[in-house]
Protein backbone atom coordinates (compact mmCIF):
# COMPACT_ATOMS: atom_id res chain seq x y z
CA UNK A 1 0.00 0.00 0.00
CA UNK A 2 1.10 3.43 -0.72
CA UNK A 3 1.12 5.77 2.30
CA UNK A 4 -0.72 9.15 1.94
CA UNK A 5 -0.35 12.13 4.63
CA UNK A 6 -2.79 14.65 5.92
CA UNK A 7 -2.26 17.52 7.52
CA UNK A 8 -3.99 19.02 10.23
CA UNK A 9 -2.87 22.53 10.72
CA UNK A 10 -3.70 23.79 14.09
CA UNK A 11 -4.03 27.08 14.81
CA UNK A 12 -5.24 28.43 18.59
CA UNK A 13 -8.29 26.53 18.35
CA UNK A 14 -8.99 26.11 15.01
CA UNK A 15 -7.46 23.45 12.20
CA UNK A 16 -7.44 24.35 8.14
CA UNK A 17 -9.87 22.90 6.08
CA UNK A 18 -9.31 22.81 2.34
CA UNK A 19 -11.58 22.60 -0.76
CA UNK A 20 -10.82 20.05 -3.31
CA UNK A 21 -10.95 21.62 -7.29
CA UNK A 22 -9.94 18.19 -8.50
CA UNK A 23 -10.52 15.58 -9.78
CA UNK A 24 -14.26 15.89 -10.73
CA UNK A 25 -15.54 13.38 -8.51
CA UNK A 26 -14.40 15.17 -5.30
CA UNK A 27 -14.39 18.58 -6.36
CA UNK A 28 -15.79 20.63 -4.34
CA UNK A 29 -15.57 18.27 -1.20
CA UNK A 30 -12.79 19.27 1.80
CA UNK A 31 -9.78 17.57 3.13
CA UNK A 32 -7.02 17.77 5.17
CA UNK A 33 -4.34 18.56 2.48
CA UNK A 34 -1.36 16.64 1.79
CA UNK A 35 -0.60 13.76 -0.48
CA UNK A 36 1.72 10.59 -1.52
CA UNK A 37 4.38 9.79 0.44
CA UNK A 38 7.38 9.80 -1.92
CA UNK A 39 10.10 6.48 -2.05
CA UNK A 40 12.89 7.15 0.28
CA UNK A 41 10.77 10.01 2.03
CA UNK A 42 9.46 9.84 6.19
CA UNK A 43 5.89 10.74 6.59
CA UNK A 44 6.70 13.72 8.10
CA UNK A 45 9.01 14.95 5.63
CA UNK A 46 5.77 14.23 3.15
CA UNK A 47 3.67 16.36 5.23
CA UNK A 48 6.22 19.47 5.47
CA UNK A 49 6.81 18.88 1.09
CA UNK A 50 3.23 18.89 0.64
CA UNK A 51 2.02 21.52 2.74
CA UNK A 52 5.01 23.67 1.31
CA UNK A 53 3.77 23.31 -2.22
CA UNK A 54 0.37 22.97 -1.38
CA UNK A 55 -0.43 26.21 0.64
CA UNK A 56 2.86 27.54 0.22
CA UNK A 57 3.97 28.02 3.63
CA UNK A 58 6.31 26.08 6.22
CA UNK A 59 4.92 23.93 9.17
CA UNK A 60 6.01 21.30 11.39
CA UNK A 61 4.70 18.28 12.34
CA UNK A 62 3.99 18.23 16.01
CA UNK A 63 2.37 14.81 16.33
CA UNK A 64 -0.25 12.07 14.70
CA UNK A 65 -4.06 11.21 14.92
CA UNK A 66 -4.44 8.25 15.72
CA UNK A 67 -5.39 5.12 13.16
CA UNK A 68 -5.39 5.50 9.32
CA UNK A 69 -7.70 4.91 7.12
CA UNK A 70 -7.03 2.74 3.68
CA UNK A 71 -8.21 5.29 0.20
CA UNK A 72 -9.18 2.36 -2.10
CA UNK A 73 -7.15 -0.66 -2.47
CA UNK A 74 -4.09 1.03 -3.12
CA UNK A 75 -3.24 3.64 -0.52
CA UNK A 76 -3.47 4.31 3.22
CA UNK A 77 -3.76 8.00 5.29
CA UNK A 78 -2.53 9.02 7.83
CA UNK A 79 -2.80 12.60 9.17
CA UNK A 80 -0.34 14.67 11.36
CA UNK A 81 -1.33 17.48 13.66
CA UNK A 82 0.90 20.20 12.29
CA UNK A 83 1.25 23.77 13.43
CA UNK A 84 2.50 26.47 11.10
CA UNK A 85 4.00 30.40 12.57
CA UNK A 86 0.58 32.50 13.52
CA UNK A 87 1.86 35.15 11.09
CA UNK A 88 1.83 32.76 7.90
CA UNK A 89 -1.34 32.91 5.96
CA UNK A 90 -1.43 29.49 3.79
CA UNK A 91 -2.02 30.45 0.13
CA UNK A 92 -3.75 27.70 -1.79
CA UNK A 93 -2.11 26.31 -5.08
CA UNK A 94 -4.58 23.49 -5.76
CA UNK A 95 -7.46 23.88 -3.43
CA UNK A 96 -10.10 27.20 -4.39
CA UNK A 97 -10.92 27.83 -0.78
CA UNK A 98 -9.66 27.11 2.74
CA UNK A 99 -11.03 27.78 5.94
CA UNK A 100 -10.25 27.71 9.81
CA UNK A 101 -12.73 25.51 11.78
CA UNK A 102 -13.14 25.42 15.07
CA UNK A 103 -14.35 22.43 16.66
CA UNK A 104 -17.93 23.21 16.88
CA UNK A 105 -17.50 24.01 12.75
CA UNK A 106 -16.13 20.62 11.67
CA UNK A 107 -19.85 19.56 10.50
CA UNK A 108 -20.03 22.64 8.35
CA UNK A 109 -17.76 21.15 5.57
CA UNK A 110 -18.71 18.27 3.30
CA UNK A 111 -15.16 16.13 4.27
CA UNK A 112 -14.17 13.31 1.85
CA UNK A 113 -14.95 9.83 3.70
CA UNK A 114 -11.08 9.29 4.19
CA UNK A 115 -10.66 12.14 6.35
CA UNK A 116 -14.05 11.73 8.78
CA UNK A 117 -12.51 9.19 10.88
CA UNK A 118 -9.82 11.63 12.52
CA UNK A 119 -12.63 14.30 13.03
CA UNK A 120 -13.69 12.81 16.35
CA UNK A 121 -10.15 13.16 17.98
CA UNK A 122 -9.45 16.17 16.43
CA UNK A 123 -12.51 17.53 17.52
CA UNK A 124 -12.07 16.66 21.42
CA UNK A 125 -8.04 17.75 20.79
CA UNK A 126 -9.29 21.52 19.94
CA UNK A 127 -11.74 21.88 22.36
CA UNK A 128 -9.52 20.40 24.92
CA UNK A 129 -6.48 22.51 25.05
CA UNK A 130 -6.72 24.72 21.88
CA UNK A 131 -2.96 22.96 20.46
CA UNK A 132 -1.44 25.54 18.35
Amino acid sequence: MTAVVGAAIVRGRRVLAARRTTPPETAGRWEFPGGKVEAGESPEAAVVREIREELGCAVAVTGWLPGEVAIGERHVLRVALVSTAADVDPDPVEHDEIRWLAAGELETVDWLEPDRPFLPHLRALLAADGRG
